[in-house]
C-alpha cells in the first residue's frame, strides 16, 4: 500500500504502480484487505512465480500441477501452515 501511495518516479516498478493508480482513479469502489499468504496460497504461488519471469504480461496455458492443488485448498478454505526458521518462511503443501 505504501508503494501505491508514496512511490517516486525513480522506483524500479513505477510504471506498474502508475497503472495501478490509474485503475484506482476510475469511478468504482475498491477495497484493499490484507490476507496472510497462508490464507490465499494460490495467489502467493503465482506471485512467487512472477519474480522469476521477465516484466510484462504472461499467460499460463497449461496449469501447474502444484497450482491445481493450491486452488483447491483456497476454494475449500484450507490454510497451509507456515514455519519460520531463522527468519525464513517455509511453506508446507502437497505437490
Amino acid at each position: 500500500m505504501e508503494l501505491i501511495r508514496e512511490s517516486a518516479a525513480t522506483h524500479p516498478h513505477y510504471i506498474l504502480i502508475s497503472q495501478i493508480r490509474q485503475l484506482l482513479s476510475r469511478d468504482w469502489q475498491v477495497e484493499f484487505k490484507h490476507v496472510f499468504r497462508e490464507g490465499i496460497v494460490a495467489a502467493d504461488f503465482l506471485a512467487s512465480l512472477g519474480h522469476s519471469l521477465s516484466v510484462g504480461e504472461h499467460t499460463i496455458t497449461t496449469p501447474y500441477p502444484t497450482l491445481n492443488h493450491l486452488l483447491l485448498y483456497d476454494v475449500m478454505g484450507i490454510q497451509t501452515p507456515r514455519f519460520v526458521l531463522n527468519n525464513v518462511a517455509i511453506y508446507m503443501y502437497k505437490t
